[in-house]
């Protein structure tokens, strides 16, 4: 029943669910000017963004109303809260009280004090990322209050899954019973019918992104298939040379094959796995022509899947992150030594082309066919620390994904705007066992300070 919070934007049964609540949402309390966690959490429940009354000097219902209209707009599961340095919202536990009140899974923003940082369920937002946006918008802004919070909020919104929260629905749940009868069954089955409808939606797009990037994959594999100097008649092929190359041709197909018949994001993982395999053949069959000895079964190039296997480990530090070891292959070895930018893939996003690790967790299962086999599937998690990919990767339910229904890694647990209630795992909320801030009590380094440098 966890779909009834999630916005609705149609008519039918939820009709009749708001007309039962009528009257509990002309009780239900504003923002007031008695400030406290209950106050808070009520209006959370409203419009996602709170305002204390002793804070209102620095951040002006105006400020907020707008701030509210730009997160309504974007349509996700974000709330923030301005409240002051106080016992009524105690550093230690001030976000796991609003986490667990509003009910909501989501990204909580709590700007405190003179400080400012975020938390996320993991089904919003991957492990890391809510610390390191908080904690750039925070250095950034000086102590200004409206520019930090529009900041996140900008760069949070299209990173967050799910869609906005109907908070007059999740009133419902203190009644639930009542709605359930006035549902009477069918109102039921259309609401998750409307869930189910959403995910298939998200599925194909998220497909149809993750097409284009393996088309380009499969295609640059072809090219170097079609300028490969080797026929298995000639007098100099033996075997196991022509054991590569028809391996390398199998590889080629099937990956083609695979990628026709994906109807799934998680589908795309057999696709690069077997892309990734018919490139060591090839590797493999150069080096047997060129009587050198066989090479090592390697991941393929960090910076490019598409450059083949990796020839060694680098110390490698992305724009803005802290240094890290990555497979390369010779060229980008070259390029890093003479102090040039590697070749780094880039997809298109909504701002544009970005590095993969950084296109959001769509291509977890493109990254996953490529690397997971090696490190026992944790070397991109390791790789990619504080990423929504790399979360993705690391999480228990993505190294499961081939007994799960879907193997997707996060379609069976609770996404943004999900009403989940109290019930929810405070272990999971931004990893930081219910919501202490961390670091000890470093409130306003947020990010800052999370795994090693900012990606």
């Amino acid at each position: 029943m966890r779909t009834l919070a999630r916005r609705s934007r149609g008519a039918g049964p939820l009709a009749l669910v708001a007309a039962l609540l009528g009257l509990l949402l002309l009780l239900a309390p504003a923002a007031s000017a008695a400030g406290g966690l209950s106050d808070a959490t009520a209006a959370l429940k409203k419009g996602q963004v709170y305002v204390d009354p002793a804070m209102t000097s620095r951040f002006s219902q105006a400020q907020a109303d707008a701030l509210t209209k730009k997160i309504d707009k974007a349509d996700k599961p974000i709330f923030v809260a301005v409240v002051p340095d106080s016992p009524a919202f105690a550093k230690a536990t001030v976000f796991k009280d609003l986490r667990t009140t509003v009910g909501v899974d989501g990204v909580y923003a709590v700007w405190r004090g003179d400080q400012f940082t975020a938390r996320a369920d993991r089904g919003a937002l991957g492990a890391g990322v809510p610390e390191r946006i908080s904690g750039a918008a925070f250095r950034s802004h000086n102590g200004d209050i409206d520019a930090t919070l529009n900041d996140f909020v900008d760069q949070a919104a299209p990173q967050t899954k799910g869609t906005g929260v109907n908070h007059s629905t999740s009133i419902a749940w203190v009644v639930i019973p009542v709605v359930l009868v006035a549902l009477a069954g069918a109102g039921v089955f259309f609401l998750f019918r409307r869930a189910k409808q959403r995910k298939e939606a998200q599925a194909r797009a998220e497909l149809e992104q993750l097409r284009r990037v393996v088309d380009e994959d499969i295609t640059a594999f072809g090219v170097e298939l079609e300028r490969l100097d080797f026929s298995p008649a000639a007098a100099d092929a033996d075997d196991a040379q022509r054991t590569d190359y028809s391996h390398a041709l199998d590889s080629y197909e099937k990956s083609k094959r695979l990628m026709d018949e994906a109807k799934k994001p998680e589908d795309v993982k057999q696709v690069t796995e077997a892309i990734e395999d018919g490139r060591f053949s090839l590797a493999t069959l150069a080096a047997r022509r060129e009587k050198k000895p066989l090479p090592e079964r390697r991941p393929p190039c960090f910076m490019d899947p598409r450059h083949g296997p990796s020839v060694k480990d680098v110390d490698w530090s992305p724009a803005g992150g802290a240094a890290r070891t990555v497979p390369v292959c010779q060229a980008d070895a070259d390029r890093l030594a003479a102090g040039l930018d590697p070749a780094v893939r880039t997809v298109d996003t909504e701002h544009g082309p970005q590095p993969y690790w950084n296109a959001g967790p769509a291509y977890a299962p493109w990254a996953g066919g490529y690397f997971g086999g090696f490190g026992g599937g944790g070397l991109l998690p390791g790789l990619l620390v504080g990423t929504m990919l790399g979360s993705m990767m690391s999480s228990p339910a993505y190294a499961a994904a081939p007994m799960m229904d879907g193997g997707h890694g996060y379609q069976d647990q609770h996404e943004g705007g999900d009403f989940t209630g109290a019930d929810f795992n405070g272990g999971d909320f931004g990893g930081f066992g219910g919501g202490d801030f961390g670091g000890g009590g470093d409130f306003g380094g947020g990010g800052g300070d999370f795994g090693g440098g900012d990606w």
